[in-house]
């Protein structure tokens, strides 16, 4: 399966957090599974840490790039096709960083591992 990880179950990835639900831990964890990471996760570990929103994220903000590869997981670039989609999504999230990977799971047909119930509304396939 093909899995990309909302911001906030990629810290907890990393922080070793129980926050994760036992399906989501498995999901990861199985070798079978490719896990993406997206580039909007990135700007908003950078952002947010930059802010003092996530002060417990230094390692992710200063070397997310070393983090994701120490896990093998791989790198989802935006596309000016994810963008599109992004700002022609309409529907209650109005956050751009989960519009974001919003658009990037439907446009590349991955399921989106998130705790985030709102996100059903958009039609992508949600691992939690």
């Amino acid at each position: 399966m093909r899995l990309m990880l909302d911001t906030h179950a990629l810290i907890w990835w990393f922080a070793g957090k129980r926050q994760l639900s036992a399906t989501a831990r498995a999901a990861i964890g199985d070798e079978a599974n490719q896990i993406f990471v997206s580039a909007a996760s990135a700007w908003e570990i950078a952002t947010k840490f930059r802010l003092g929103k996530l002060p417990k994220a230094a390692a992710l903000a200063v070397d997310i790039v070393g983090a994701i590869a120490s896990q093998d997981f791989v790198e989802l670039a935006i596309t000016v096709a994810h963008a599109q989609r992004a700002g022609g999504l309409s529907g209650p999230t109005k956050d751009p960083f989960d519009r974001m990977l919003i658009a990037q799971a439907l446009t590349e047909d991955m399921a989106l591992l998130t705790n985030e119930e709102i996100f059903d509304r958009y039609g992508i396939q949600r691992v939690w």
